[in-house]
């Protein structure tokens, strides 16, 4: 077990874990969220036909002249069963199949039409205009999307085009969530002395919503070693990922390192130099993944969005999960007393990281209107305003 170790040795531990989950096949509009398990390659041409990028008339380029006499109308969703003949056009619509012997397609904007014939202004016409060739966006067998992608509502639109109905992905791990603590009451309730609401479930659930995450079992447990020992228990039954709050420091009622070791879960570091969230537990049971997280708010969304969020990504295939941050010059100077990193609640403005007050890690009014967190590293003490720190958002 490592202890009091930097930011950065923690995500290097974690970050070197082979955990990941399985490549299952699911349906494409469940896929959304998710990372490509495989390669896809198209498994037909598109488009499949030669079609009209807008509404005209085609024309053959090689016939001579500035008249055609208009023939035939094809729309779309039809398919012309004729060449088009030497002298004519066809009227057209966008996506229309063009009729062979057809090149070129002219603007409506730029036809008059008289008697029969169409008269256009040939100067302003290039060959090949507005035609969409067979094969244009993609070859049958080509790479469309390499493993490792994750899918967007572009990816659906890019898929569904290819008519594919599955995607291959890494499976999301059952998650489940243990909160701890005797003065922790739920929302509807009403509060008695020394007794707070539950913060903590409601925000690890948000942000898991936000990772397509959305099936979590989540546990109440009172301060008692015993029932810790068997709620824990109980959770990594089924849990690929378990997160804790609170009582994983020293205190007497403090009892999670406890009942991970006798549920047999082995630390992979304890407390990090860092604040918020400091006494941050990492562990690993076989092929399962454990954080104790600290017991308040802010501590908790740090730990997640800093430790477990990249560990989600890389567990579904992500293969820039602990890649989160984004530079942002900082707005104001700053400065810090603690040789810690410190995560510091922040929003953007004008392109510029702005760090906002009450920063306790109990207050969450900053929480309310960040748009992230920004990182102040441990050897730092004092930050000019325009200097580039890492920028973490929230999603």
């Amino acid at each position: 077990m490592k202890e009091f170790i930097s930011v950065q040795e923690a995500k290097e531990i974690l970050k070197g874990l082979s955990l990941a989950g399985e490549k299952v096949p699911l349906p494409l509009q469940k896929s959304l969220g998710y990372w490509t398990a495989v390669p896809i390659y198209a498994p037909m041409q598109v488009p499949s036909f030669d079609n009209s990028g807008m509404d005209g008339y085609a024309i053959a380029w090689e016939d001579e002249g500035e008249s055609r006499l208009l023939a035939q109308v094809v729309q779309a969703g039809a398919y012309p069963d004729f060449s088009l003949q030497k002298g004519t056009a066809v009227r057209i619509f966008t996506g229309a199949p063009v009729p062979q012997g057809a090149d070129t397609i002219v603007h409506q904007e730029w036809v008059r039409v008289k008697g029969g014939l169409i008269f256009f202004e040939r100067g302003k016409l290039t060959q090949g205009m507005n035609l969409r060739r067979a094969g244009s966006q993609c070859e049958q067998g080509q790479l469309i999307l390499p493993a490792g992608t994750r899918i967007t509502p572009g990816t659906l639109g890019l898929l569904a085009s290819l008519g594919i109905e599955e995607v291959s992905v890494f499976a999301a791990p059952q998650v489940s969530i243990i909160l701890t603590g005797d003065e922790v009451v739920e929302l509807g309730q009403a509060l008695q002395p020394g007794q707070i609401y539950n913060a903590n479930g409601p925000a690890l659930l948000g942000y898991l919503s936000q990772l397509g995450i959305l099936d979590v079992k989540v546990y109440k447990v009172k301060d008692d070693s015993a029932e810790v020992i068997r709620v824990i228990g109980e959770a990594l039954t089924s849990a690929d990922l378990l997160l804790l709050t609170g009582g994983i420091s020293v205190g007497d009622y403090d009892f999670v390192q406890e009942g991970l070791a006798e549920n047999g879960v082995e630390t992979l570091f304890y407390k990090v130099k860092q604040k918020p969230g400091k006494p941050l537990l990492a562990g690993i049971k076989e092929d399962k993944l454990i954080f104790a997280l600290p017991g308040n708010p802010a501590s908790v969304l740090t730990c997640f969005m800093q430790y477990v969020k990249p560990s989600l990504g890389q567990w579904m295939g992500n293969p820039a999960a602990w890649e989160q941050s984004i530079p942002y010059p900082l707005a104001t100077n700053w400065e810090k007393q603690a040789k810690l990193t410190v995560f510091l609640k922040a929003r953007l403005v004008a392109g510029q990281v702005e760090i906002l007050p009450g920063q306790e890690s109990f207050n969450l009014l900053s929480f309310g209107i960040a748009d992230g967190l920004v990182e102040v590293g441990e050897q730092l003490s004092e930050v000019e305003a325009g200097t580039a720190l890492p920028f973490y958002p929230w999603s």
